[in-house]
């Protein structure tokens, strides 16, 4: 049996712009993907914290460092400029891998600029990074 699992988070990005007239995906600063260990065109969930909205799409690397958090084509009408976001991705796992896997959560300030790599989550923990 496999299951599951969280591969990876990137916890709280702001959106820094929602494109309608684009193909579609998500355009992500490259150094946040490797942070957190996502490849381009990787399948993502992305949960919009301010709006409560949940959609599907994939990755498109932006250039590093420029803190790009751009929501692209019809996911566009789920997000706008400003709304926070928690990106996820999951992996299926093997019985045997389960035990030893850990997902790399990726913290980051209100810029999208890195603030923390950890490879845990407590619960009821607050997080709040300017």
């Amino acid at each position: 049996m496999r299951r599951r699992l969280l591969l990876a988070k990137i916890h709280r990005a702001v959106v820094t712009e929602a494109n309608l007239d684009y193909v579609g995906s998500l355009t992500l600063d490259q150094a946040l993907m490797d942070a957190a260990g996502l490849r381009p065109y990787e399948q993502i969930d992305v949960y919009n914290v301010t709006r409560g909205t949940r959609l599907t799409t994939y990755l498109i690397p932006g250039a590093a460092g420029e803190g790009d958090c751009c929501i692209n084509g019809a996911a566009a009408h789920l997000c706008e400029r400003g709304d926070r976001v928690i990106i996820c991705a999951f992996a299926d796992l093997d019985e045997q891998e389960l035990d030893a896997h850990r997902p790399r959560v990726v913290l980051v300030h209100d810029d999208n600029t890195l603030y923390q790599v950890k490879d845990e989550e407590q619960p009821h923990t607050h997080f709040a990074a300017s």
